[in-house]
This record gives structure tokens, sequence and C-alpha cells, in this order.
């Protein structure tokens, strides 16, 4: 039986995988909101346009994107096998000790997983699929090199090779940016009320797995010391818990109120 075979097999083996995965993920989630709050600049969606052509085209980032979706994967596929082999070895038998201690979120792991794991399904149909393959339009940004202004309107000239043209204008001192708007389509699918709640519910779930899971994770590798263990707590709920789930359900309830007022 190979090192793989015997991984994949073992409990521990499966929380090893589940842990390292999850704390890539982690770090991810920090990178992904960190450019999603080009969505609140006041250009017209510009920075967030450039933003990304630049996370589909870099050729690193393309490559760690590749991993990223593996992971996913991985991290998914392993965690319902883990709660299958939970399942099946506690037989008919389920949570009736009243004063178990575990917490909520770690005895629905399950539960709050497959919630994700749909949400980024639809996610990556309703942004990443219609980026690369769908028809989604082009927009056009004028910027002034003095002021910094933007102005911006449809585009409609010559078909664009790639994502993204950018040029300056030397008689005007204009920067003219022919850029994929994938802003445009944020907007527009934020406008669906029942988008956002569903939305909202993949943040419910998202908070409450990573509560447990980023905290666990460490308990897992071994990496807790009565030292540390306030400040992975505090990361875990503050950061990890409350802020980027907070940070991400912000951006489809700020056009949703946008779009109320248009």
């Amino acid at each position: 039986m190979s090192w793989v075979t015997q991984t994949f097999s073992s409990t521990l083996g499966r929380k090893l995988i589940m842990s390292l995965t999850g704390l890539f993920l982690s770090v991810f989630l920090i990178v992904h909101v960190s450019g999603n709050f080009q969505l609140f600049h006041s250009d017209e969606g510009l920075g967030f346009n450039k933003y990304a052509v630049f996370m589909t085209t870099f050729p690193p980032i393309k490559v760690v994107s590749y991993g990223l979706y593996a992971f996913i994967l991985l991290h998914a596929i392993d965690g319902l096998m883990l709660a299958a082999k939970n399942r099946k070895a506690r037989g008919p038998q389920r949570y009736v000790v009243v004063h178990n201690q575990s917490s909520w979120a770690s005895r629905n792991m399950a539960i709050l997983g497959t919630i994700l794991l749909l949400y980024i399904v639809v996610h990556m149909h309703d942004f990443w699929w219609q980026y690369k393959f769908g028809e989604v339009p082009y927009r056009q940004y004028e910027q002034s090199m003095t002021t910094g202004e933007v102005t911006s309107s449809a585009y409609n000239g010559p078909a664009i090779k790639g994502k993204m043209e950018e040029f300056v204008r030397e008689d005007t001192q204009t920067r003219v940016t022919i850029v994929k708007d994938l802003y445009a389509e944020t907007k527009a699918a934020f406008a669906n009320p029942l988008l956002v709640a569903f939305y909202l519910l993949g943040m419910w779930a998202l908070a409450y797995h990573l509560v447990h899971g980023f905290q666990s994770a460490f308990q897992t590798l071994g990496w807790n010391h009565p030292k540390y263990n306030p400040l992975i707590r505090f990361v875990g709920v503050w950061v990890f818990g409350i802020g980027i789930p907070l940070a991400f359900a912000a951006m489809p309830v700020y056009f949703y109120i946008k779009s109320l007022g248009a």
C-alpha cells in the first residue's frame, strides 16, 4: 500500500490533508477579499476590472489558481469522506449526550461544507465561467493623468484582442483603458435579491466553518501551545470567523442597496 493510499485511508491522514488545504484556502480568502475591495472604489469599476485581468492573466497567479481549484476539491472530498467515516463509526447512535462539549459548528462541518461547496459552484459559474467563456461586454475608461478623474462609457469599437487594451493619448494626457467589464456583471448579479440571500447564506456557513476549522487545523498539526492558543483563537474568531465573512457579505448587500436607488 503506497503512502498516498495510506494517507487517504486513515482518519489522521485525512485530518492532516483537511488542515493543510484549509489553511491554504484561508490565506487565499485574505488575498481574494483584499482584491475585491476594489469594488467599493469610486472609479466606476476601473480598478476592479483591471484587478480581474491581472488575476486571470498573470502566469504565477494562474498557476496558483489551478492549485487552488485542486485544493478546494481535495478539501471538500476529504471532508465528506471523513464525515462519512465518522458517521459509519457511530452507527445508529447520534449525538444524544446532553452534556456534549463539542460546538455546533464541529458537529455540523459536513453540512456547512456542503453549503459552501454549493456556494462555490454558483459563484464560479456566475463570475469565473462567465468572465472566461461568456459574453462579458467591454467598457472604455478615460483617466486624466493630471487630475486622476475617471470617466467611462460602453465600448462599441473594433474587437479587442484579449481582456484589456491600454494606451495614452499624448495630446490630451489621458490614459485610455478598454477592458472586460466584470464590474457591470457583478452589479447586475447582485440586483437579484435571491442571489444576495444565497450569498449571505454562504457567508454564514463560511463564518461557522472558519471559526471551528481554523483553530482545529492548528490542533491537528500539533501547532498549539498555551502561549499562542489565545492568539490563534482570536484570529480564528475575529479575523476569519467574523471579519472576512462580513467583508464578503458587504459586497452583495452594497450592490443590492445601490440597485434599489437606481
